[in-house]
């Protein structure tokens, strides 16, 4: 057993005490949005303490694994943040109760089952972004460029909340076959090429 493992216990209480500390203070909102963010803070540190596991390295003569050392590593940040992410688009919507001798936080809905110690909790619903809410100073999604081909956030079928988008083409003129000259300047030409653009219904 050897090499440096990642000091989950001391990450684990710097964690804590930077983020629940502020939430521990009397003058900071409602007791159950303190509720709320403490068991939020506390999943996201138990996902990270779940993902730890024993990583090894074989030494040996034309690699074969005479001698090998071991030591506790934590997964990349890339599927920790995967995780929280799934867990957050799979929030609960809590109320907090008297339950027993203290409050807890109950699931608002009657059929859900209870709150895990590793689920993301929620009070109140987002707003909903896809339509213009001067109040909020949301703009709304109408109009807004898209990418068609796109998986992720600026997908057309994401950011048209299901409305559709209109698809036209526009012809842009860019810079091309640019050429250096000695010395020291370099001369381009003017291009136009049309270019497909979709937006959002």
């Amino acid at each position: 057993w050897g090499g440096c493992g990642d000091n989950l216990r001391y990450g684990l209480q710097l964690g804590a005490a930077f983020a629940d500390s502020p939430l521990k203070s009397l003058k900071l909102g409602t007791q159950a949005l303190k509720a709320v963010n403490l068991h939020n803070s506390a999943a996201g540190r138990k996902v990270l303490s779940d993902s730890l596991d024993t990583r090894c390295k074989c030494h040996g003569v034309s690699g074969s694994c005479s001698v090998k050392t071991c030591w506790k590593g934590l997964a990349n940040l890339e599927d920790i943040a995967s995780d929280l992410k799934s867990k957050y688009l799979a929030a609960i919507k809590v109320t907090h109760r008297v339950l027993g001798p203290r409050k807890q936080l109950i699931p608002k809905e009657v059929e859900v089952r209870a709150v895990k110690q590793t689920d993301l909790v929620y009070l109140i619903n987002s707003p909903d972004y896809c339509t213009p809410n001067p109040h909020l100073g949301a703009l709304g999604t109408q109009d807004r460029q898209c990418n068609k081909s796109s998986l992720g956030s600026d997908s057309c079928n994401l950011m048209c909340c299901g409305r559709g988008y209109n698809t036209y083409t526009e012809e842009v003129e860019e810079r091309c076959h640019c050429k250096y000259h000695w010395c020291c300047y370099v001369v381009c030409k003017r291009c136009a090429r049309k270019v497909e653009r979709h937006v959002c219904k």
